[in-house]
This record gives structure tokens, sequence and C-alpha cells, in this order.
């Protein structure tokens, strides 16, 4: 779960990192007062969950509580298209106003989960800012990472490693050892998956501020952090990935045309490896789980049908706790209900699935029943009126 800008600075501030003085405001009246209040020039921020806002118009400074409340008239009620929106962008419904800082350096703090050391890593470098996925790219020599012990938490010395990356010393170094530690203390104490300054500012008299920050909370956490549930904005969200956190299944929105539902993470992600090998585009990531219902099924399915960019819904179940046949009964349910238009590809395997094939070839002629992987593929490919286009690749 994202918090907003605004939120993610109020929780490091909560834990002693400096971060600028900052008012949030839904109206431009709002929006003048605070910029008035300050008496300087300030910059005004368009609160969406997704970077990139600054290169997408969503970051404007603002001369005078005129300005700001201009600038805040042009952001309030659109939504915002960024790198990592999509094109259709989120709804701004909240801006922040803080006083203009003009950084002497700009360096990049960050603390992410690595799957493949098992552990949580810090990230840094010397040059942050709005270019730093970028610096990825085109040196990523420029990124330094310290893996931590979760046992041990962040030791000194490798604060003070971090510290040299970043190219601090005396005073500054020293803060931005407490800065590392505390963030270490947010991420294991609320459960994050990912904290990140950028940038991380370096002020002209020497101290370091937090000019900008992300905050991710492990969605799987949350029974366990009601006060960071709260924070969610179910706008900046998709209508239909809600709906399926309500249903109890995982649902991601891509931007394919074949609607894909499966049971288990990894037949989920091999189902949609197999249709983009074969040239198509999957709609969504949706796993029931291994342990779903019919109802959960029945929602599952409904939902595929409310996605207006699906043309054909594939269903990938392979049998164990779930059996075929509860699929195939949920099936049959939403096309006696709903009588879709689109075609359905059905691959069942495993418990019970002679069951869900009898009952299935009783069902309208929109199923294709195929319990080849491969030749299920081609047809779900197919199906979208875009032929396969590695022929061999999948048998």
């Amino acid at each position: 779960m994202k918090l907003h800008e605004y939120q993610a600075k109020q929780l490091l501030a909560s834990y002693g990192i400096p971060v600028p003085a900052g008012t949030t405001a839904r109206t431009p009246r709002e929006a003048a007062e605070a910029a008035r209040s300050y008496g300087c020039r300030v910059v005004v921020k368009a609160q969406v969950h997704a970077g990139g806002r600054a290169k997408a118009g969503g970051v404007i400074m603002a001369d005078t509580p005129a300005d700001a409340e201009s600038a805040v008239l042009r952001l309030l009620g659109t939504n915002l298209v960024t790198a990592q929106t999509g094109q259709k962008g989120l709804p701004v419904s909240t801006v922040l106003l803080e006083p203009e800082t003009v950084p002497a350096r700009q360096l990049y703090l960050g603390i992410l989960i690595d799957p493949a050391r098992k552990r949580p890593v810090f990230m840094a470098s010397a040059q942050g800012g709005v270019d730093i996925e970028d610096l990825v790219t085109a040196q990523p020599v420029a990124i330094c990472s310290v893996a931590v012990d979760p046992l041990a938490g962040l030791l000194p010395y490798q604060a003070r490693a971090l510290a040299r990356e970043l190219d601090l010393t005396g005073s500054t170094a020293v803060q931005s050892a407490q800065i590392m530690r505390a963030m270490y203390r947010v991420f294991v104490e609320k459960d994050c998956s990912l904290i990140e300054i950028n940038p991380l500012a370096m002020t002209c008299d020497g101290n370091l501020l937090a000019l900008d920050a992300k905050v991710v909370i492990d969605d799987n956490a949350l029974f366990r952090q009601p006060d960071m549930a709260a924070l969610a904005d179910p706008s900046q969200q998709d209508p239909l990935e809600q709906r399926a956190a309500q249903a109890g299944f995982s649902y991601v929105k891509l931007d394919g045309s074949i609607g894909c539902l499966v049971n288990g993470a990894g037949l989920a992600m091999a189902t949609m490896d197999i249709v983009m090998l074969l040239g198509g585009r999957p709609a969504n990531f949706l796993d029931v789980g291994g342990a779903a219902d019919e109802s959960r099924i029945r929602h599952a399915i409904e939902l595929l049908l409310d996605d207006r960019d699906v043309r054909v819904a594939w269903i990938n179940i392979f049998g164990g706790i779930l059996r075929c046949d509860i699929v195939a009964r949920a099936l049959m349910r939403v096309l006696a209900e709903r009588r879709p238009s689109i075609p359905f590809v059905v691959r069942l395997q495993g418990t019970n699935e002679t069951e869900a094939r009898a009952l299935l070839n009783s069902g309208p002629m929109t199923l294709m029943l195929e319990p080849d992987l491969g030749r299920a593929a081609r047809l779900a490919v197919a199906a979208t009126g875009m032929p396969s286009q590695r022929k061999g690749a999948a048998s």
C-alpha cells in the first residue's frame, strides 16, 4: 500500500527525520492561504501514487499566493499522467505546498527488500533527483547498496560506509547516519517494503532535508498496521483491484486483452509468460488462490467480464485443494446469469477434472475446452484476432 508524499513525510518526521514545513490543500483558497502564511516562493505538488510528477507538470513553482491558487486550479480534479501511471493517469484531489528549498546537493537514499539476498538493502547515490531512474541505467556504479542483517540491524560501520558513498563528512555524515537509523526503524516497525528519500537535500548550511519521500507498506502486514491501513486512498487504486481485494483474491490490472484467471501465483506468471511469448498481451494478473470457494471464483469471473479491455477470458486451473468441478459450477452460474459475448478458453486439470469437463460440455458454444497448456494459450491469443507470432514457441 502506497502513501502519499505528505503522509510519508509525516511518518518520517515522527521518527526524527527532517522534512520541510508543508501544508495540504484541497481547494484553491486553502492553497492561497497556505502560500500567504509562508510569505515566500512555494512549490505546489500534486499528490498521486506515482513518481515522475515534475516531468509531467505535477510540480509547479508559485511566486505569490495568487500563483499558488492558479496552480491548484490547474491540478485539482485532473488526472495526472506520468511515466508510472499508464495512459489514464491518476486523479489529483490533494496538493502539498512547501516553501521553496534550493539544495546545495541532491542525494538519493532508499531501503527495500532484496529477494535475492533475502534481507533489507540500503541504496544510496551521491547523484539524486528526478533523473535517478536514468542514472540506474546509464551509470549503475553510481548506486551503491548495503545489505542489512535483520537480526543485527543497520550497524554503525554500514552507516559510515553509506555516508562515504554519499560524499558526506563531519557533522553532515553524522546526521546522515541518524537518518539511516531512523529509516530502518520505520521500515521494520511499519512493515514497509520500500522507503525512498529522493532527493535527500543538503542545504546551504550543511544540513540534510528530505525534500521528497515515498513509502510503501507491505499489504500482507496491514492487519497489524491499522494506523497505516487508515491512510489508504481508494481513489488512487483501480476500481477492479479494489473489488478483488474485497473479494479476497490478488488482482493487478494490465494493458492487454486476454483476461487470465488462475490459481497460484506461479501458474499465473507462467500463464502470462506464455501469452506474451505467443504475441498476445494479458489484461491482468489474477490469482484466486489454492483454496478458493465457488463464491470467490464467481466474483473473479464477473470481474473479468466487467473489464472493458478483456476480449477473451482464459481460465487456467490446476486442481488440488481447489477442485475443478467447483470452478466449473461457478463458471456455469456466471454464464447463465450474465450471458457474456466474449469467448472463454478453459483449461482444467487435476482434482475432479472429469466431472468438470462433463459439466462444461453442456455449456454454451463460447466455451473452448482445451486441457493442453500450449494449445489453450494459442486458442486464447487467436480468439483476440491476433495470430500467434511465435508458432514454435509453445506446444
